[in-house]
C-alpha cells in the first residue's frame, strides 16, 4: 500500500501451564515464556510501529511480593527498547551472578518477567493520541487479586459516546474518553460486581475474609463479566485480558472481524493476531493452529484449564478482507494463496489496456507487500502468452519454419523492479509547493528498465487509497523511464466509505474514489444528489443506530466502477505527464472469489457488519459538506 495507513494492532499470548521448574530443565531457562512473547511479537512487527507494550503475571505469589510487571514504550523502534529494558535487568543479574538465573525459585521471586502468564501488544493508534499512557495493556489497580484487570486489545467501538454515558449513569467518572479507557471500566465494572456478589455469597455462607479471596479466584465467571460487559459494544474487537489472580480471556466479536488464533499442548498455550506467527514460533502446522470462533472467548483459567466459551450469538462472519489483501503477513498460507489469486483474476482487465500487447508490456509492483499479487499477475499473464503461442504454432501447421518457431517462443512476460523505496522520507516543511517537492523523492527508479515511447508499465499495488503518493510520487518519477503509458493496478476494489473497525481512515474526503465520484457528479450538473444526501444524512443523526441507512451510497449509484476508475485516473495525472495514465480497481466479485471466507467489504461496498458502521459513514458525510477535518466517530 503506497499510500500510509494506521491499522490493526497485535496482540500475543503465552501461558506456562507447567512449573517454572520444568522449562529450566528441559529447556535449561525458566524465562522460556517471555523468549516467546519477545518471538511473537517480533513476528507481528509488521502490526505496530506507535508503541510497544508487555505484561508478566506471576501465579501464587504470597502478599506483600509483586506479581504484575509491565513494561511499556513509544520510543522509535518501540520493540527493539521494550525488550531492551526488560533484558537489561537479566543481563546484570547475570554478569555479576549467574547462577541466580538457573535458581527458579529466586528468579520468580526477584525477578519482573520470571513468571506463567505473557501479555504482549502492538499498537498502531487510530484515535491520534501517542502517549505512553496509551499504549497497551493498560491495568485496572486493585488491592485484592480478583479486582485486578490488565487489557489489552485489536479493536475500535463505533458508540464510546453510548458505553462513556453508561458509565457516568452508574456514577463513574472515567479518566479519559478513548475506547480503550471506556472498554477497560466496562469489563472493570461488571468485574467489581462478580466480585462482590462471590464475597456477598461466601460471607453469607460463613467463610473468614482471608479464605474467601481465594473461593473468589476459584470461582470467578470470566464468562459471565463478558456476557454482561459486552451487550452494548458495537465495533471489530480481539479483547484480551487477564485478572489479577491468573485467569485469561480472548474475546473476538460476534462478525468475527479482527483476527485471533490459538495453540495449546501439554506445556503452553498461545494467541495471537496471525496464524504464522504461531507456527513458527513454536513450530506447527497450520492445522495445529485454531481459530477463536466470532462471538466466542477462550478463557484460560489460573488452573490452566482452557475453554471455548460462547458470549454474545455470532453473527454473519464479516471478518475484515484487508487482512487478507494486505494488513496480514503474507507466510499464511490462505493468505499467500488469495493475494495470487487476486492478482490473477486481474489480467482480463489489464489486457485491454495494454491492446493484448505483451511484447511491449513491462510488469512490476510497488510497495514490497504486492509482491505476491505480482507474482499471480504474471503468472496468468504467462498463461495468456502460452495460450497464444499455441495458437500460431497450430495456425503455421506445415509452414513453421525453426525461425518462426524461435520468435514465437522468445515472446516472454517481461518482469522488471521499476520502483525502489529507499528509506522512509520524513518532511517537516509545511508550504505545499515544497513539500510535494519533498514528498516526490520518497521512491527511486531503475533507469533504462523501459524503451522510451515503446513499452507499457503495468504495475501493481495493494491498493489505491487516497491517491497522494501516486500523484506527487510514483507516477512523476515513473513517467521519467519515457514508458508510453503506465497502467496502476489495484489488487483491492475502490476504497469508497471510511472504516470504523481499526483502520485509520475516517474521513471521507481523503478517497480518491470518493473525489472521482462528487467530481462526476457536479461535472455532469447532478449537484442536487449531493444536496439530498446530506439532507438525508442529517435527518437520520437522532435516531436509534438500528434505524440508520447508509445513504452516501447514492453518491455512487449513477456511476459505473469503471467510470469512477477513468476519473481517478484524470485526478491522478498532472500537466507535466507525459505518459497516458490508466487506473485498474479489483472487482467486487473477484474479491470475494480470492477470498471466500472473509467476506468483511464494508470499505468498498458499504455494507457495514454492525449498525455503528452506517451511523459513522453518515457522519463522515455530514462532516464533508460542513468541512469538519475530524473523525466520525
Amino acid at each position: 500500500m503506497t499510500d500510509h495507513l494506521q491499522h490493526e494492532c497485535g496482540i500475543a499470548f503465552v501461558r506456562l501451564l507447567k512449573p517454572l521448574e520444568y522449562y529450566q530443565y528441559k529447556y535449561g531457562s525458566c524465562l522460556y515464556g517471555l523468549q516467546h512473547l519477545h518471538l511473537m511479537m517480533e513476528k507481528q512487527r509488521n502490526r505496530g510501529q506507535d508503541g510497544a507494550g508487555a505484561v508478566c503475571v506471576k501465579i501464587g505469589m504470597p502478599p506483600g511480593n509483586q506479581y504484575i510487571s509491565r513494561v511499556r514504550s513509544i520510543k522509535p523502534s518501540s520493540l527493539d527498547a521494550l525488550f531492551k529494558e526488560i533484558y537489561t535487568l537479566i543481563n546484570k543479574v547475570g554478569k555479576r551472578t549467574p547462577e541466580l538465573l538457573n535458581d527458579v525459585v529466586w528468579m520468580k521471586q526477584e525477578m519482573p518477567f520470571a513468571g506463567e502468564i505473557y501479555l504482549g501488544h502492538l499498537r498502531y493508534g487510530t484515535y491520534g493520541d501517542d502517549s505512553l499512557e496509551a499504549i497497551h495493556p493498560v491495568i485496572r489497580q486493585n488491592n485484592w487479586k480478583t479486582r485486578n484487570l490488565i487489557l489489552a486489545g485489536n479493536f475500535n467501538l463505533t458508540n464510546v459516546d453510548t458505553l462513556f454515558n453508561i458509565l457516568t449513569d452508574l456514577g463513574q467518572y472515567p479518566t479519559g474518553y478513548s475506547d480503550t479507557v471506556t472498554m477497560l471500566e466496562n469489563i472493570g465494572h461488571f468485574l467489581d460486581r462478580e466480585n462482590q456478589y462471590l464475597f456477598d455469597r461466601f460471607k453469607k455462607e460463613g467463610h473468614e475474609n482471608a479464605d474467601i479471596s481465594g473461593l473468589i479466584a476459584e470461582n470467578i465467571s470470566v464468562r459471565d463479566i463478558l456476557v454482561e460487559s459486552s451487550k452494548k459494544w458495537d465495533g471489530g474487537y480481539v479483547i484480551s485480558g487477564v485478572i489479577g489472580h491468573g485467569d485469561a480471556f480472548f474475546y473476538r466479536d460476534p462478525c468475527g472481524i479482527r483476527p485471533a488464533y490459538y495453540y495449546r499442548d501439554e506445556e503452553v498455550a498461545a494467541v495471537a493476531s496471525e496464524r504464522p506467527v504461531i507456527q513458527t514460533v513454536f513450530n506447527r502446522d497450520a492445522g495445529q493452529v485454531s481459530e477463536i470462533k466470532p462471538g466466542y472467548a477462550l478463557i484460560i483459567k489460573a488452573d490452566g484449564s482452557i475453554s471455548e466459551e460462547l458470549i454474545q450469538e455470532p453473527r454473519e462472519k464479516k471478518s475484515c478482507s484487508f487482512e487478507r489483501i494486505y494488513f496480514s503477513r503474507g507466510s499464511d498460507k490462505d493468505i499467500y494463496k488469495e493475494r495470487k489469486l487476486l492478482g490473477r483474476l486481474l489480467i482480463p482487465e489489464i489486457l485491454p489496456a495494454i491492446d493484448h500487447n505483451l511484447e511491449t508490456a513491462v510488469f512490476s509492483y510497488i510497495p514490497n507487500t504486492a509482491e505476491t499479487a505480482f507474482f499471480g499477475m504474471v503468472e496468468a499473464a504467462d498463461e495468456y502468452l502460452n495460450e497464444r503461442k499455441k495458437k500460431l504454432i497450430l495456425e503455421a501447421g506445415s509452414k513453421l519454419t525453426p525461425a518462426r518457431l524461435d520468435k514465437i517462443m522468445n515472446v516472454r512476460t517481461r518482469i522488471e523492479k521499476v520502483a525502489v523505496k529507499d528509506a522512509k522520507l520524513r518532511t517537516f516543511i509545511t508550504q505545499d509547493k515544497s513539500r510535494a517537492s519533498m514528498v516526490g523523492h520518497v521512491y527511486d527508479i531503475t533507469y533504462d528498465t523501459i524503451r522510451k515511447g515503446v513499452d507499457n508499465l503495468v504495475i501493481i499495488d495493494d491498493s489505491i487509497v487516497r491517491g497522494t503518493t501516486l500523484k506527487l510520487s510514483i507516477i512523476r518519477i515513473l513517467d521519467r523511464l519515457g514508458p508510453k503509458k503506465i497502467v496502476f493496478v489495484s489488487s483491492s476494489p475502490q476504497i469508497r466509505y471510511p472504516d470504523c473497525y481499526g483502520i485509520d481512515m475516517a474521513r471521507l474526503n481523503e478517497f480518491v474514489a470518493f473525489q472521482a465520484a462528487i467530481a462526476l457528479l457536479k461535472d455532469s450538473g447532478r449537484n442536487a444528489i449531493i444536496n439530498e444526501v446530506y439532507k438525508l444524512c442529517k435527518a437520520q443523526e437522532n435516531l436509534p443506530v438500528t434505524q440508520i441507512v447508509n445513504h452516501v451510497k447514492e453518491i455512487y449509484k449513477p456511476f459505473t466502477a469503471k467510470e469512477i476508475s477513468a476519473k481517478i485516473s484524470e485526478l491522478l495525472r498532472t500537466p507535466e505527464i507525459k505518459a497516458d495514465i490508466e487506473i485498474i480497481f479489483q472487482s467486487i466479485e473477484n474479491l470475494h472469489q480470492a477470498c471466500p471466507n472473509d467476506t468483511g467489504d464494508w470499505y468498498f461496498t458499504g455494507n457495514y457488519p454492525t449498525p455503528g458502521g452506517n451511523r459513522v459513514v453518515n457522519n463522515a458525510f455530514i462532516n464533508y459538506i460542513e468541512g469538519k477535518n475530524r473523525r466520525a466517530y
